[in-house]
Formats: C-alpha cells, sequence, structure tokens
C-alpha cells in the first residue's frame, strides 16, 4: 500500500492529527461555537481519509471531504484546521488531471459558504465575506492550475529529453555499425586480394607473394587495432579513441598494395565528421580498385576549397586478371554515397577511360575570419 499510495498514508495521519487536535484549540478561541464531540471528530476524520485515497478514487474522495466540511460548518462546529483537507483534496484533484469537476466542486463550495454566511451565521456577514470566501476559492484553484501546467511541461521536457537520448544513441549505434562495416570491408578485401595474389605467385615469384603475405599481416593487425578502437567507443565511460582521419592516408595507401598517387590542392582544417567520411571515401574506393583493378595506377586528390572538400580517386585500368571482381557485397558505393549524402554532400561513381572514377564533394562551414 505504501508503494500504491507513496506519501499519502503520512499525510493523511498529519492532516487528521492537525484537523482533529487544533480544533479543540480552536474551540477555546471560539467559545460561541459547538464544542468538540463525537460527531465532530467523526467529519473531521473524513477529509483525512479522503487525502488517503485521493489517487485512487480523486472525485470521489474529494466529494466526501468536501461534503463532510460542509456538514461540520453548518453544525457550528469551530473554524480553522477542518478546511486544511478540502484544500489539499481540491488542489490535488486539479493537478491529477480531473479539472473540470474540481472547478465545478470549488463553485459549489464557494456557494455553499456564502449561502452558510447568510443563513446560519446568525447576522449578515457582507459582501467582504462573500469577495474574501470566492477570492480564497479561486485562489487556491489558479495555484494548482499553475501547478499542474509546470508539472506537465516539466514531464514533456523529461519526455523530449528520454527521446533525444534514444535517438542519438540509435544513431551511434548506426554510426558504430557503419564504421565497423566500413573497417571489415576494407581490411578483409585487402587481406582476400593479397592471399588470392600470393597463392597465384608463390611458385613463380615468391619475392612478390612474400610481399603479398606481408601485406595480409600488416592488414590483419590493422583491422585488430581499428575494430578495438571502434568497440571502446561502445563501451560505457571507455573514452573516445581517435577516428580515422586524412593524416592516415599514407598508412591507408602504403598498405593497400597499389601504385597510387596522393595530390593535395591546397589545406584548411575539417570537421571531425568529414574527415571520418573523406577517409572511409578513399579507403573503399582504393579497396574496388584492389578487387576490381589489380596493378592499376591510383591518384587520389584532395581539393580544400572554402565551400567544400572534393575528392577524386581514379585509377587507369587493370593490368592483370581481376580474380576477385565478383567477390564484392555490392555495397561499397550506395555505402559512400550514403556517407556523402549525410553530410550534404554528393558522390558519383562510374567508368572512366580503362579504368574508373570515384568524386564526391562534402560540404565545408565557412571558414572564421
Amino acid at each position: 500500500m505504501g508503494r500504491k499510495f507513496g506519501l499519502d498514508p503520512y499525510n493523511a495521519v498529519v492532516v487528521a492529527v492537525a484537523q482533529v487536535v487544533f480544533s479543540y484549540g480552536a474551540y477555546y478561541g471560539q467559545p460561541f461555537r459547538e464544542p468538540i464531540d463525537a460527531v465532530a471528530v467523526a467529519l473531521l476524520l473524513v477529509g483525512p481519509v479522503g487525502v488517503l485515497l485521493r489517487r485512487r478514487f480523486p472525485a470521489g474522495a474529494t466529494a466526501a471531504g468536501l461534503v463532510a466540511t460542509y456538514v461540520y460548518t453548518w453544525l457550528g462546529y469551530p473554524y480553522g484546521p477542518v478546511y486544511l483537507s478540502p484544500i489539499i483534496l481540491l488542489f490535488s484533484l486539479v493537478t491529477l488531471g480531473q479539472r473540470v469537476k474540481a472547478w465545478v466542486m470549488a463553485g459549489v463550495t464557494i456557494v455553499v459558504f456564502i449561502t452558510y454566511g447568510y443563513i446560519r451565521s446568525g447576522e449578515p456577514t457582507g459582501l467582504f465575506h462573500d469577495l474574501a470566501v470566492t477570492a480564497f476559492v479561486l485562489l487556491l484553484m489558479v495555484v494548482a492550475e499553475l501547478t499542474r501546467i509546470v508539472r506537465e511541461r516539466r514531464a514533456q521536457q523529461q519526455r523530449a529529453a528520454e527521446e533525444e537520448t534514444r535517438r542519438q544513441a540509435s544513431e551511434e549505434r548506426l554510426t558504430m555499425a557503419q564504421e565497423l562495416h566500413d573497417v571489415l570491408a576494407h581490411n578483409i578485401s585487402l587481406i582476400h586480394v593479397q592471399a588470392a595474389t600470393a597463392l597465384h605467385l608463390i611458385d613463380d615469384n615468391p619475392q612478390q607473394a612474400r610481399t603479398a603475405l606481408a601485406t595480409i599481416k600488416t592488414a590483419s593487425k590493422e583491422v585488430l587495432g581499428e575494430m578495438r578502437s571502434v568497440l571502446n567507443v561502445l563501451r560505457e565511460g571507455a573514452p573516445r579513441s581517435p577516428t580515422a582521419g586524412l593524416d592516415r592516408l599514407d598508412e591507408l595507401i602504403e598498405r593497400s598494395g597499389l601504385d597510387v598517387k596522393l595530390e593535395r590542392t591546397g589545406t584548411r582544417p575539417l570537421p571531425p565528421q568529414v574527415e571520418r567520411a573523406a577517409y572511409r571515401i578513399v579507403q573503399e574506393s582504393l579497396t574496388n580498385a584492389a578487387r576490381h583493378a589489380p596493378g592499376s595506377a591510383v591518384t587520389v586528390r584532395l581539393s580544400y576549397e572554402p565551400s567544400g572538400l572534393g575528392i577524386e580517386i581514379t585509377d587507369d585500368g587493370s593490368t592483370t586478371p581481376p580474380v576477385l571482381a565478383g567477390e564484392g557485397s555490392g555495397n561499397g558505393i550506395p555505402g559512400m554515397r550514403e556517407r556523402a549524402a549525410a553530410l550534404g554532400g554528393t558522390l558519383t561513381a562510374g567508368p572512366s577511360g580503362r579504368g574508373f572514377r570515384v568524386a564526391a564533394r562534402l560540404p565545408l562551414p565557412e571558414e572564421n575570419p
């Protein structure tokens, strides 16, 4: 029951003690009122019971507490603490969402007490009494409405924050999945190409086969390192390892096993997401060249412009049979396009003469003067 009602049992006990005990004290200051007897005590306890049950039966508990208060007042018992539970019940009814019922009961309460002032008090109470009763009840209801609005806005903000956290977590998982795909696709493809080359040349050209095996060793070590770097990001509390960037292009080119020429035009700092996308586009392009055009000469051009980064990877065609041309997943070029599009850029890929050309443009924010 404690979990069902929260602090309500404790609140109900406090209200019950306050209303009964202090009503005895109120009688000494109002000797002209009726003395507290068993009926008065019973009526004083109805309100606290309503406080206890207000979350399970909000409208019924409030109505019962108000009626008990009306009867208590009309029987001539002392004013004062008896009005504590009606205040709590009306306030709770608004904050629990039953606003129409709460305002109707508040209006009935105003009418009852104004009528009481003219019928049972023994003397005319006047306009001031009527306005005071009305103002107090309306003030209570306005405060309850404001409290409800604040709570609803706070709950809405919390829901929005939770939704944003879930969205960011989902995006992070997608990013990690894409990173893992790119790391595995490139390095496993490189290992596959070099293994096929080594098998093809092991008898006729052992030295070149040895070079291919050395490349396999380097690539396998690299894929383990990159996988460890990406997976560390998923560990709670782990620092983010540096992601692949254009400063590592020389390493990428060296282990690609291709004759690659790197050209850079201009220079400027790049956002991390652009660095990562550019690196992965070059990486996938070199993977495709190694798979489909082994032995070709490849040119990688990077153009650093004020409004964007231009990337162009071209090869002059295969000089040996592409033994692994049909073993790709088919996701390389679409994956590169998705990376470029995610940053608002574009990417085209297609035959160019005897070879193949990939061209991408990634927009960049304006540099501060």
